[in-house]
């Protein structure tokens, strides 16, 4: 059975920094596709980072990019978010999720309908 369970949300200031965990049981993250979307209220659940099975493989939506970044940790089967510079509107509810099958990156950013196990999320409400 393959969980996912995140942690490390939480209130921060615009401009502060905040890392998200990813804590991954049932598949072993060095072989896995993961990523991160969120979800702010009433709108649709967004993607935010993608590490491929290689572990060098990254990327990010123009939103993030160059204050995001998604990693590994292999030994403690786990994968990471580490954001920074953050804004209000990076408030949502983060998730992360795991995909059997290589989203066809090499068309466009991947969906959350390319993925097969997901956590129950982790609030992050970045304040003005």
């Amino acid at each position: 059975q393959v969980q996912l369970v995140e942690s490390g949300g939480g209130l921060v200031q615009v401009g502060g920094s905040l890392r998200l965990s990813c804590s991954v049981s049932g598949r072993d993250v060095s072989g896995s596709i993961m990523s991160w979307f969120r979800q702010a209220p009433g709108k649709d659940r967004d993607f935010v980072a993608y590490l491929g099975k290689n572990g060098k493989t990254r990327l990010y939506p123009d939103s993030v990019k160059g204050r995001f970044n998604i990693s590994r940790e292999n030994v403690k089967n786990e994968v990471y978010l580490q954001m920074s510079a953050l804004k209000p509107e990076d408030t949502a509810v983060y998730y992360c999720a795991l995909s059997e099958r290589e989203p066809k990156i090499w068309l466009r950013l991947p969906r959350d309908d390319e993925y097969d196990y997901w956590g129950q999320g982790t609030q992050v409400t970045v304040s003005s």
